[in-house]
């Protein structure tokens, strides 16, 4: 059977646009790894006398928030004000993180602070617009029981009136399997809103954390490596969709496929395939938490599936087409949308 694609019909008209409107609306909260993301930029004209490397001459630097924190970060360009959960060391900049979010007017009560471990930082050196090396400062041990508890009082006291919760997973060691469990014991218990939708940006080596979630959102990679094969092509990818599926036993799952745009899997057999809108893709760093931030608004506010992986398809395609970590805004959604 022939993956069919998505019909503009299903996706048309102002009531889409009217539900972009309500995701101020949307009560979210984002679980998982807080990031800085550090880009240094300039241009290099020679090459080292010490070594056959490229003399990178900086012309600035930026840090802009990365991980969990830019899906919060992304949901604020879409209009909604989440709630951030996580981790940062006592440190510089886990102190710069905590204003960031203040000077966005986002909360950061539900961030906890772990005395002895450094935040987790991802430098960036761009040279003429393009990324030529990436180092990382990071622990990418479990976080502390004591900080799994913390989370978890926060979630008990904040979640109650929450509409979705984000899971946004790079492996840094705040998602873990204490975490999770006490998540859905509140979600079984009812102590928390037993409604409140579940999502997760995956990281590959966590998948027996997400069984059970309304949507999951692998690239291709971390799909095929879940899988334990390749995805090389339309049979590729529908076998590992399915098997995610029924592994995992979520609602649905949504292969990015980069350039190919984007793959929906939903446990009624339906397999809607959705074309990339980018003209043109230069960076595809922060992708994946543009799509993360935009299905689950769609969710949160009463999109169906199908509907709300189009306007994250469309988010997507905006954000990749600049360099460095970006957000789509709600006015340049609306804008591409009208123009597809």
């Amino acid at each position: 059977m022939h993956i069919g694609e998505l019909e503009d019909t299903h996706v048309s008209g102002a009531g889409l646009i009217a539900a972009l409107d309500r995701f101020s609306n949307a009560r979210i909260a984002v679980l998982g790894d807080i990031i800085m993301d550090e880009f240094i930029w300039g241009d290099v004209s020679r090459i080292s006398p010490e070594a056959p490397v490229p003399v990178l001459e900086v012309e600035r630097e930026t840090k802009l928030l990365g991980g969990a924190a830019n899906v919060v970060r992304n949901m604020a360009a879409l209009g909604a004000d989440a709630i951030l959960c996580g981790v940062v060391g006592d440190d510089d900049m886990g102190t710069e993180i905590l204003s960031s979010l203040a000077h966005m007017g986002l909360p950061s009560h539900g961030v906890a602070i772990e005395k002895g471990r450094p935040t987790s930082i991802k430098t960036r050196v761009v040279a003429r617009n393009q990324q030529v090396v990436r180092y990382d400062r990071e622990s990418r041990a479990a976080i502390r029981a004591e900080s799994v508890q913390r989370i978890l009082d926060f979630a008990a006291a904040a979640f109650a009136d929450i509409d979705a919760v984000v899971i946004s997973d790079y492996g840094k060691g705040v998602i873990s399997a204490p975490l999770m469990k006490g998540l859905r014991s509140m979600i079984g218990t009812r102590s928390i809103n037993p409604e409140m939708i579940l999502t997760v940006d995956p990281k590959t080596g966590n998948f027996e954390h997400y069984t059970g979630v309304d949507i999951i959102t692998p690239n291709h990679h971390e799909a095929g490596q879940f899988c334990g094969f390749k995805i090389v092509d339309d049979q590729s990818l529908k076998k590992a969709g399915r098997k995610m599926l029924s592994t995992l036993k979520c609602r649905s799952v949504l292969i990015t496929q980069g350039k190919d745009g984007m793959t929906l899997f939903e446990q009624n057999g339906e397999i809607t395939h959705i074309p990339t809108v980018a003209k043109k893709v230069f960076d595809v760093t922060g992708a994946g938490d543009t799509v993360i931030s935009a299905i689950s608004l769609g969710l949160a506010v009463g999109m169906d599936l199908k509907t709300a992986a189009y306007v994250a398809n469309v988010a997507a395609g905006i954000v990749v087409g600049e360099v460095g970590t970006s957000a789509a805004t709600a006015k340049a959604v609306k804008e591409a949308i009208l123009k597809v």
